[in-house]
């Protein structure tokens, strides 16, 4: 799942985002409203974490554009307010969520896999493929019963193959979901990630290399 963190606060910015990465997700972050609008126009994000109270450019109007270019992000709004007119008024913008703070982090996690899901079709909570079973909010994997022990990274790669549901997916496609935009693009890192993975699993091998393509479950 990738992530825009939009937090003008940049302690409370770069904790949230350190926690999400540990739950295996790709996040980039932003501490103003100018450089959110700038991500949103070159990358394309799952979820963005938005604090209503922005500088340069109001959270709000951050919110307004992502609705007027009718993109899929789905946008958790963070405010220090907690009055209902105010979680009202985020929820009329076109925000998905609302999340008053201070809050606690496995409610912000929980509240955006939530959100996440609602990107693409609807797949049950825990993913089962070629005797595979991934459940994302446990950070579990087991493979035909025995647990599997991942890396964030080769997790965040497995849950994006299971997602596709036996459709292949490219390593750009990897890169762009798995990984932040400080990756360098021209690395192998998508197939070193993958080479582990299935080693991991162990044999038969469940990721299939389409040749000029991708990779498919």
């Amino acid at each position: 799942m990738r992530v825009l963190v939009v937090e003008d606060e940049q302690l409370l910015a770069d904790a949230v985002a350190t926690g999400l990465r540990r739950e295996a997700m790709a996040v980039d972050v932003v501490y103003d409203g100018a450089a959110a609008l700038e991500r949103i126009a070159v990358n394309d994000y799952d979820v963005i974490i938005l604090d209503r109270d922005l500088p340069v450019v109001h959270g709000d109007d951050v919110c307004r554009k992502v609705v007027e270019l009718g993109m899929p992000t789905r946008v958790l709004m963070l405010t220090a307010s907690g009055d209902v007119s105010d979680r009202v008024e985020g929820l009329e913008l076109g925000a998905d969520d609302y999340l008053p703070k201070p809050f606690a982090f496995t409610e912000l996690t929980a509240r955006v896999r939530a959100l996440g899901r609602r990107t693409t079709v609807a797949l049950p909570p825990v993913l089962e493929r070629a005797g595979i079973r991934l459940d994302p909010n446990r950070r579990e994997v087991f493979r035909d019963g025995r647990e599997v022990q991942l890396a964030p990274k080769e997790f965040a790669v497995l849950e994006v193959l299971m997602r596709s549901e036996g459709a292949v997916v490219s390593a750009e496609q990897l890169l762009e979901k798995a990984w932040d935009e400080n990756t360098d693009p021209f690395t192998n890192v998508v197939r070193v990630t993958v080479m582990t993975l299935r080693r991991k699993l162990g044999e038969p091998a469940v990721i299939i290399t389409v040749p000029g393509s991708g990779y498919r479950i």
